[in-house]
């Protein structure tokens, strides 16, 4: 069996490499990992779970309490979206500077966020350019599959 430190390596080396697959084999050990590509995300699926949809249910009164008075406001902004569920954090480590700011100009490949999942850090690239004008989400907090990050304005 394949040691657990020498996998987490080799996923390591994969993401810092962009690499989708990986095929290693020697006399005693055949290791095969393969990632999702860029364009189709790989999405990670949890069962629901009474502790799980808790959170999220408690999180969306709030949500609907703040965004009830800045509906019109948020009016032709253009959502940039998890493509996973995970934790979102806005910079690559505490010491690093965020990503983006509001009012920051973001183009297809500015990277905006990461969104951990199962200790894998995703880089959440805009996708579309324009304006950050609004951050829709704060910095460790869980967030689903579709759900608004960011709103930019489009140039």
């Amino acid at each position: 069996m394949i040691d657990i430190r020498k996998l987490k390596e080799l996923v390591k080396l994969m993401v810092e490499n962009e690499l989708s697959e990986l095929d290693l084999r020697d006399q005693s050990e055949t290791v095969t990992i393969k990632r999702g590509n860029e364009n189709e995300p790989v999405i990670y699926h949890a069962p629901a779970a009474a502790p799980a949809a808790a959170p999220a249910a408690a999180a969306a009164p709030a949500a609907d309490a703040s965004d009830s008075g800045s509906a019109d406001a948020d009016a032709g902004l253009i959502p940039i979206e998890s493509p996973m569920v995970g934790t979102f954090y806005t910079k690559p480590n505490p010491e690093s500077p965020v990503f983006v700011n509001v009012g920051d100009q973001v183009g297809p490949d500015s990277v905006v966020c990461l969104v951990e999942a199962m200790k894998v850090f995703n880089e959440i690239k805009a996708e579309k350019s324009g304006t950050i004008a609004k951050m829709c989400v704060n910095d460790g907090d869980a967030v689903e599959f579709g759900q608004p990050l960011f709103l930019i304005k489009p140039n």
